[in-house]
């Protein structure tokens, strides 16, 4: 076996559906590339933070004060550190299988393991409007999926495309309530990925209006509210 046929072995099989290229490198990921989003957020909501990753994660249950432990805590942050070593692990592969030169880095961040490629220019890992880093981000998570059993949050980014991608989009969904807290009337905004409309979301939220995500994939859209 290959190690490109190795490297895919470690998506199962019912996820392979679609190709994506990245160089000379062929990767499979699942129909699912993109997790889902909340269709909308409004002032104060919980989930209108959330910028530090590709997709919306599930609404988890609050926890009590007092009911964790440090050594929950500890082992949490041991499982994240696991996590992002198995994708470092994962990624530097795909990056030997296209090719391309950039260094790792792993941190955490919160509650999810934080990966980056760094130190290249490496445009066709990121795409049009960041398509293809969703698509390795998924591919990543399955490959942690597989060695933990867990469901992975861990977040890819490649050259620094995603902070540079929230500040511009933060400043779109700013823009967009000024606009229609004087206009008075909803703006529609141009078709974004679930990464994208979640920023917007949020710094609409942070104006003191309210947005959702209207449309079907590819082609869903963050619609800005005025005020009630």
């Amino acid at each position: 076996m290959s190690q490109a046929e190795d490297m895919r072995s470690d998506v199962p099989g019912e996820n392979r559906s679609a190709m994506v290229s990245t160089g000379s490198a062929e990767t499979t990921v699942g129909p699912e590339a993109v997790g889902p989003e909340e269709d909308s957020v409004s002032l104060g909501s919980e989930d209108s933070e959330g910028l530090n990753g590709s997709d919306a994660d599930e609404t988890e249950e609050p926890t009590e004060p007092g009911e964790r432990s440090e050594d929950d805590a500890l082992i949490d942050l041991a499982d994240l550190e696991q996590e992002g070593e198995i994708a470092a692990d994962y990624v530097e592969g795909l990056l030997d299988i296209a090719d391309l030169d950039g260094d790792i880095d792993m941190d955490v961040e919160g509650n999810r393991a934080v990966v980056s490629v760094v130190g290249a220019t490496l445009d066709e890992l990121v795409g049009r409007r960041g398509e293809v880093l969703e698509a390795l981000q998924e591919l990543t998570r399955l490959a942690v999926h597989r060695q933990t059993g867990e469901r992975a949050k861990l977040m890819l980014d490649v050259g620094g495309y995603r902070a540079r991608r929230r500040a511009e989009l933060t400043e779109v969904g700013r823009d967009a309530a000024n606009e229609v807290k004087h206009s008075g009337t909803p703006k529609e905004l141009a078709v974004m990925t679930p990464f994208e409309r979640k920023i917007v979301h949020g710094a609409v939220a942070d104006a003191g209006l309210r947005s959702e995500s209207e449309g079907e994939e590819p082609n869903r859209r963050v619609v800005v509210y005025p005020a009630e």
